[in-house]
């Protein structure tokens, strides 16, 4: 495996490729000088952040820039400033079987990625993009360079694994984890095949009171305190932490420990309407200057009414008088009844009133186009809002799934020049322009009545800060930090805790919510998503049972082993024919979920499983049952 990284993603992933899944991984980083801070991943792998260290000392010791041959395989690291084509042959990408490319820059990532292609047309390419769109063509365009290789088309190696390119964006993994955990009641969302299913944190139940299993249990939390999260224990620290997979005898057993359970998301209600363009009504008059278009229209309509009873002419050709009455054009009623005077009276008095509300009418709609795209200010009554901190690549995210939700949402932003400024405008969501450090800027946020805090800067001492006074101003205030480094993640948490038992904080580590997804996919495995359980992370993905001796010829209840795997339904729309192979097909997405345990399971069959990293690393690696006892 060769990863190409210049930030904490590249040296997690290597990580997670040597520790978890036990490949021999070469890193390409950029020199010493121009390298980014390093992660520590955990306890379990404190002595791989040694053996690194202990690398980075040898290349520099070389002084030569290139790679340390004489090291162990599994240890190699090369440092270069970009990844050229001299680059990735030097790290041996003609031979490899994956390339992960998570440099920061899209352009990085797709020239290296091209050239690697033209290295090795099988090999499996792992790409970063931030831009969604670009990405899917960047796929197709990379899978048919490799097709046109002829005999060495994209197809499966002798583990089963694909054989193409995958893009994916860490900010993508990471915003569902962090709007999750940022709101109290909403789930982990995960796209299982096109059908959408929640993984929903749960108190213990009260006694007496039977809970809901929904799908099946996923985890029990932490039982260290009141917060549902628990001790939230690091990726290796046991029971201290959650239990992943528990058996149903687990789960009889934990009394006062909550739960996370897996739930299916579908949409009961009326048809939602087709938003059409351009900006609403609303949006263009006031609500006061509605209600008085509204009376002046009625009062027209009175007027008229009344000429028709006074005069007793035709209603079309009293309304027309009433108008020209309206606007003064009309002749004066000197010879005319009484009555008629008085409505002409009335007429041009409505008119009067109409001249001031039209151009009120006209300056409003002028002011909303013009400031259709600037940045709105938070409103004087606004509350129950969730206050962002940073608009860059991950908090761009984050404000899109925050809206998509109709979450209200103030933005804080110190760059006005920031990535996620037009996104904002586009949403018309309220920014302040100003450094989150400055005295009165979080005021301005309305942090006082906000309901949560999302530090996503990335800048571990100002994400910290902004949350230490916000606690100042609102102890009660739910505070979710982007910290770069995971033990000091987990010792930021514990500490505001203890300093605030009644408020819920939480730590989280986007390159830690990414990288597993990212490694499973360099194993040509498709991870359907990843959902964070406390510290840790569980992954969801499809597989094909063939070749497969934990799953292949047996059962359900077989196949599934606590704290590592189960196998979580069947996809039908697989089988051969097209033909169900199981009961009855879910509407739009061919996966039979309540499987029996007594259902056995055969070589052709595509199931959807849940995992642990190190479980889905024992099963579906390429050198499957080596080392299964020492993990």
């Amino acid at each position: 495996m060769v990863v190409c990284g210049d930030d904490g993603l590249a040296h997690r992933l290597a990580a997670e490729l040597r520790g978890v899944y036990r490949e021999q991984v070469t890193l390409v980083v950029p020199p010493a000088g121009r390298a980014a801070r390093r992660p520590v991943a955990g306890r379990a792998r404190a002595a791989s952040a040694a053996l690194l260290d202990r690398v980075v000392t040898a290349v520099n010791n070389r002084g030569n820039g290139g790679s340390d041959d004489t090291l162990a395989p599994g240890e190699r690291i090369v440092e270069a400033a970009e990844p050229t084509e001299t680059v990735l042959a030097e790290a041996g990408v003609e031979r490899a079987a994956a390339l992960a490319l998570v440099y920061d820059d899209d352009e990085t990532n797709i020239r290296a990625a091209l050239n690697a292609r033209r290295l090795n047309p099988r090999l499996r390419l792992v790409l970063r993009l931030y831009n969604r769109r670009l990405g899917q063509h960047i796929e197709e365009l990379l899978d048919q360079a490799a097709e046109l290789a002829g005999d060495t088309a994209p197809g499966r190696d002798s583990a089963g694994a694909d054989i193409s390119t995958t893009v994916l964006s860490d900010s993508d993994t990471a915003a569902p984890a962090l709007v999750a955990t940022a709101l109290v009641g909403t789930g982990k969302v995960v796209d299982a095949e096109g059908l959408l299913l929640r993984a929903v944190e749960r108190r213990p139940p009260a006694p007496g009171e039977v809970a809901d299993p929904g799908l099946c249990t996923l985890a029990l939390l932490s039982a260290t305190s009141n917060d549902p999260a628990g001790d939230e224990g690091s990726e290796d620290s046991g029971e201290q932490g959650p239990r992943l997979l528990p058996d149903a005898a687990a789960v009889a057993a934990a009394t006062g420990r909550g739960t996370v359970v897996l739930e299916q998301l579908s949409y009961s209600g009326p048809p939602l309407p087709a938003r059409r363009g351009g900006p609403p009504l609303a949006s263009l008059f006031s609500r006061r200057l509605r209600w008085s278009l509204a009376g002046l229209i009625a009062a027209v309509i009175a007027l008229a009414v009344a000429l028709t009873v006074v005069t007793r002419d035709n209603p079309l050709h009293a309304t027309y008088v009433t108008l020209l009455d309206l606007f003064a054009i009309n002749e004066p009623a000197h010879s005319q009844s009484t009555g008629r005077q008085v409505l002409q009276l009335l007429s041009m008095g409505v008119g009067l009133l109409l001249l001031p509300v039209l151009l009120a009418a006209v300056l409003e709609a002028l002011g909303t186009f013009r400031t259709a795209s600037s940045l709105r200010k938070p409103p004087r009554g606004l509350s129950g809002h969730v206050v962002l901190l940073g608009l860059g690549k991950i908090g761009t995210r984050v404000l899109t799934r925050l809206r998509e939700l109709h979450i209200p949402v103030v933005c804080v932003e110190a760059d006005p020049e920031a990535r996620g400024m037009a996104t904002a405008r586009r949403l018309r969501v309220p920014v302040v322009v100003g450094d989150v450090t400055q005295e009165g800027v979080l005021e301005s946020a309305k942090i006082h009545r906000a309901d949560a805090l999302l530090a996503l800067t990335s800048e571990d001492t100002t994400n910290l800060e902004a949350v230490l006074y916000a606690r100042s101003v609102r102890p009660d205030l739910r505070a979710v930090l982007r910290l770069y480094d995971d033990e000091f993640a987990k010792a930021v948490y514990r500490t505001l805790r203890t300093a605030h038992p009644g408020a819920v904080t939480r730590s989280r580590s986007v390159s830690h919510l990414a990288a597993p997804a990212f490694a499973g996919a360099m194993m040509g495995r498709q991870i359907l998503g990843a959902i964070p359980v406390e510290r840790r992370v569980l992954l969801f993905a499809a597989v094909v049972v063939g070749g497969y001796p934990q799953l292949e010829g047996r059962t359900v209840g077989e196949a599934f082993r606590a704290g590592a795997w189960r196998v979580l339904a069947l996809d039908t729309a697989s089988a051969s024919g097209g033909e169900r192979r199981y009961g009855p097909e879910v509407p739009g997405a061919g996966l039979v979920w309540d499987l029996p345990d007594t259902y056995v399971l055969r070589a052709g069959d595509r199931v959807v499983l849940a995992a642990t990293r190190r479980g889905l690393a024992e099963l579906l690696g390429r050198r499957r049952g080596a080392g299964a006892a020492g993990r």
